[in-house]
């Protein structure tokens, strides 16, 4: 027991010196060169967790067999197809007539386009014979010829002609093809191959490997397959031959469950398993790399395997999908020995590649490969401490450091100068033509004499102790340098003179300037374009040359390769100006925001092999495979809806078959009503490597006009569209400006009801009808018109007869109105004779007066005279005089007849109305009436003015009239009521 125990111990120890030899292995041959690993987690496909089968259409979506139906991803969204009985779906295959065949436990059929474009399922299990329509998972779909293969554990269906043949076994290990054969695996019979509608022997199971189980077949090379098996490793078959293929290294087991394989276009192959993620290989079997969780793997349970169109592959994962973008011309180096250090520099001396590092020196050996990303991780520290700079310079190689001068020898650094740190170095002459090494540090530029085997420091160029950080040497042995906030200065090594250029001196800014050889001139890169040296005006310019490249660009870094392309940094992203045919800018949006930034640097060794300094160690551009990547992308809808009320879907994304890649055809061109004119677009590229940096721009003909900016939008929406035939169009972008081909979807909207053709046509009815009724109307107006012309006609006739007798009876009434008037006249030449007499009267009444005043002013005189006797003649002259007197009274009682004739009366109604009224109040009335003035109604009545006025007071009293009104218009009034 005891004995056994220690034997066990001792396996145990054995074993574990052994997977140490193997984990050593395993990171000695790993490449220094990690690719891009995308990994797609459950929460973000949002299906389940295993998949089992990936295929790929002719537009580039990507098509995973899930736990819950069809998995969809075209580069921007996942989309899920369950079956109609939610079962696994473990197997999936295009077929010749480009529908997608699926199968799930008691099911199976395919997916193709429905009119609207979207996926639909059609189960073909109707077709299977009753007593087999009852089976187990699909685990393999074969596309042979125009004929679908599904495999089930016991069953194989041949779907041909619209018919299915079953073909059974107890055990059917596998199905799929291999060149222009069909192959099954069942597991009595060995390998057979389907002929003449059956299934032929191809490998006896004599021929076989007890428990052989065939996982996958694979292309090796053009006339040979690679087997891999669960419990057997790899074969290689050719012809109906299978030879064992065995794997070395990283302590591979090739007795575990291989799944699959696939091969790469670098001539190596891929081989996944259940239980160690993927191994890489070459042609040899020797194992180049065991690609697992540490090299970005989500899941090492591989399910399957898949290489895309462009090279790069997929994993199905027992949790999960992954993308490794084998084919990507960008890697990353940043292997464990480099403890994530920043990249400051790197240079490619004596067969070995050197890498400054914010934490020291490494030196890596390298052989014969052209892709230096392919290197075998056999990194070496030779030297720590910050390192800013490597430089090959006459035939040495150069590190600037933290604290000092350095020269690499070998694997170690030789210290030259230590007094400060030091930035960069160029070689150069003095006026003896000596050669020198010119070295920027923290205090200026120091100088080292080159003629001997070590380098002799001359001491510092002038009086300049600034940081030279950025320098180069012109043509005339002369030193420029740049210093980021004061400007460029220009040193003269022989006379030690120093010349500052800023802003004034022709430079855009005195900030952000940055001093560069390119094209073998002296350049400033600067905020705004690239500057150069004008020595005729000893002041800075624009470079015409490359403003015509590069415009007015930011730019912080420059640097020239071997095949004359120019390399930059612009803000925080690389981009080259490619100069192998037209100058043409590329940029590398894989290294935005990556670069080490304030210290970026650039060294190309040639167009396989580019070195950029980053966050975290550096990154490898093979940019020969660069340009060769960029190719045709494609763009398509994948989504149209309209948005009336709620969403309803007139487009699914497919025109034709599933892997197809047809154009929309006039009769699939929607026509909507009107009330869907508001409609929301959808729209993806396949693009699985850099799907962030892909934009779009579209136009909607009939609306638009003219295509969008640029936009990482992957929708848009337009609502209200008026009536109209429409064509939405988008094209694609990727991070190499590389455009896709345009995508359309074509529309028309309705107007709406009252804007149709049968609303027209009501339209025309109802103007027709109109028009007739408004012509009837005009007829019957015409007619009306003609009665009323006719009834006028006898009117005006009417009118005639009347106007004739209203002028005849006006004739009669002139003349009436003419005796009339010769009656008034007649009257009026009374009552202007009666007025005539009754003023006559007043005046004999006046001239009576004044004879009375006269025999009163006759006798007052006799009286004066003092006579006491009178003559008898002065006597009768007066008796004569009196004798006449009577007559006045009867002279008034004329007056007054005559006043009431010409007055209607005025007198008698006055006394009739008022029977107090005396006569002398009448004669008043009179006088007033005939407006006659207070002295002339003095004189008529024998009294003075005065007496009259007292005699208006006592009529009106008599007369009671209101004091606001005046006698005479009171008077006034009453004659005026007996003339009416």
């Amino acid at each position: 027991m005891l004995i056994h125990q220690h034997k066990t111990l001792f396996l145990r120890i054995i074993l574990f010196a052994v997977l140490l030899v193997w984990a050593r292995d395993a990171l000695s041959q790993a490449y220094i060169g990690q690719r891009k690993t995308v990994n797609y987690e459950k929460r973000q496909y949002n299906a389940g967790t295993q998949n089992w089968k990936i295929r790929q259409d002719a537009q580039g979506r990507m098509y995973f067999a899930n736990n819950e139906g069809v998995l969809v991803f075209d580069g921007a969204y996942w989309q899920l197809y369950p079956l109609p009985n939610k079962t696994i779906v473990r197997s999936l295959e295009f077929g010749a007539d480009k529908r997608l065949y699926v199968g799930g436990q008691d099911e199976i059929g395919y997916f193709s386009p429905a009119k609207n474009g979207l996926l639909v399922f059609t189960s073909l299990k109707s077709l299977i014979p009753a007593a087999d329509q009852a089976f187990s998972d699909i685990w393999d779909i074969s596309s042979y010829g125009k004929d679908i293969f599904f495999r089930t554990h016991d069953k194989i269906f041949r779907y041909s002609n619209s018919k299915i043949t079953v073909y059974h076994s107890p055990s059917w290990l596998f199905l799929g093809t291999f060149g222009d054969k069909l192959l099954a695996h069942d597991e009595r019979k060995g390998v057979l191959a389907f002929a003449n509608g059956g299934w032929e022997p191809f490998i006896a199971k004599a021929d076989l490997p007890g428990g052989f189980y065939i996982t996958n077949i694979s292309k090796f090379n053009d006339t040979t397959g690679l087997v891999t098996t669960a419990k057997d490793g790899l074969y290689r078959l050719s012809g109906n031959k299978l030879t064992y293929f065995n794997l070395n290294g990283a302590g591979v087991d090739n007795h575990q469950h291989f799944s699959g394989a696939t091969a790469l276009n670098d001539g190596t192959y891929l081989a996944g398993t259940y239980i160690n993620g993927i191994y890489q290989f070459d042609k040899y079997g020797n194992i180049i790399e065991n690609i697992g969780k540490k090299e970005g793997l989500q899941n090492i349970n591989v399910r399957c395997m898949y290489t895309d169109v462009n090279h790069n592959v997929w994993l199905g994962l027992d949790n999960g999908i992954d993308y490794i973008a084998y084919n990507n011309a960008v890697k990353h180096i940043n292997p464990l020995i480099f403890k994530d250090g920043g990249g400051y520099g790197a240079a490619l001396f004596k067969n070995n590649l050197y890498f400054a590092l914010s934490n020291g020196v490494y030196q890596l050996p390298v052989n014969g490969v052209d892709d230096l990303s392919y290197l075998k991780n056999a990194f070496k520290l030779i030297g720590e401490g910050q390192t800013w700079n490597l430089a090959q310079v006459s035939g040495r190689l150069l590190a600037g450091k933290d604290d000092g001068l350095f020269e690499i020898v070998g694997d170690r650094l030789s210290p030259v100068y230590n007094a400060t740190g030091f930035w960069t170095f160029q070689s150069l002459k003095n006026k003896a033509g000596e050669p020198l090494i010119a070295a920027g540090n923290y205090y200026g530029v120091r100088l080292f004499d080159n003629k001997s085997v070590t380098l002799a420091d001359k001491g510092s160029v002038g009086k300049y102790y600034e940081s030279a950080r950025f320098l180069q040497v012109d043509g005339h042995n002369l030193i420029w340098t740049s210093h980021p906030y004061r400007g460029v200065y220009k040193l003269d090594p022989n006379t030690g003179s120093v010349k500052t250029y800023t802003k004034e001196q022709g430079l855009p800014s005195t900030l952000n300037n940055f001093v560069f050889k390119i094209k073998g001139r002296i350049v400033i890169a600067t905020e705004k374009g690239i500057y150069e040296y004008d020595a005729a005006s000893d002041r800075f310019i624009q470079s015409p040359q490359f403003k015509k490249v590069f415009g007015d660009r930011g730019l912080r870094y420059l640097k020239e390769d071997a095949a004359g392309n120019v390399w930059f940094v612009e803000g925080k992203s690389v981009g080259v100006a490619d100069y192998s045919s037209a100058p043409i800018i590329i940029n590398i949006p894989e290294l935005n925001n990556r670069i080490l930034s304030g210290f970026e640097n650039i060294y190309p060794v040639n167009a396989n092999n580019v070195f950029v300094g980053s966050e975290n160690g550096f990154y490898h551009i093979n940019y020969a495979k660069y340009k060769q990547n960029i190719r045709p992308l494609n763009a398509y809808i994948r989504r149209v809806k309209a948005t009336y009320g709620t969403d309803s879907l007139l487009f699914g994304g497919y025109f034709a078959g599933v892997s197809d890649d047809k154009k929309q055809t006039a009769e699939n061109a929607p026509s909507l009503a009107h009330t869907w004119n508001s409609l929301h677009f959808e729209y993806s590229s396949p693009i699985f490597e850099e799907q962030s940096n892909a934009e779009y721009s579209y136009l909607l003909e009939g609306f638009d006009k003219e295509w969008s900016e640029w936009s990482k939008r992957s929708e848009k929406d337009y609502t209200n569209l008026s009536a109209g035939s429409y064509t939405f169009k988008v094209k694609a972008r990727n991070h190499q400006n590389n455009e896709s081909a345009i995508s359309s979807y074509s529309f028309v909207i309705n107007p709406p009801w009252y804007k149709t053709v049968w609303a027209y046509i009501l339209y025309l009815v109802i103007f027709a009808g109109a028009l007739y009724y408004l012509y009837k109307l005009q007829e019957k107006r015409h007619i009306i018109k003609q009665q009323k012309q006719l009834l006028a006609q006898h009117q005006k006739n009417e009118e005639e007869q009347k106007q004739i007798a209203y002028l005849h009876q006006l004739e009669l009434e002139r003349s009436e109105k003419e005796v009339m008037n010769l009656k008034n006249e007649k009257l009026q030449s009374e009552i202007e004779f009666k007025t005539s007499e009754l003023a006559s009267a007043a005046l004999n009444i006046v001239q009576k007066k004044e004879f009375l005043l006269k025999v009163k002013d006759e006798l007052q005189r006799l009286q004066k005279s003092g006579k006491d006797m009178v003559e008898v003649g002065e006597i009768k002259k007066l008796l004569r005089l009196l004798a006449e007197e009577n007559k006045i009274n009867e002279e008034w009682e004329q007056f007054s007849i005559h006043f009431d004739k010409v007055h209607s009366g005025f007198l008698t109604i006055i006394k009739d109305r008022y029977p107090s009224i005396n006569q002398q109040e009448l004669k008043l009335c009179a006088y007033l009436i005939m407006n006659l003035s207070s002295k002339e109604i003095a004189q008529l009545m024998a009294i003075s003015v005065r007496g009259v006025e007292i005699s208006r007071y006592r009529l009106r009293k008599k007369l009671q009239i209101p004091t606001e009104m005046n006698l005479f218009e009171f008077l006034f009034n009453i004659q005026r009521e007996l003339m009416r």
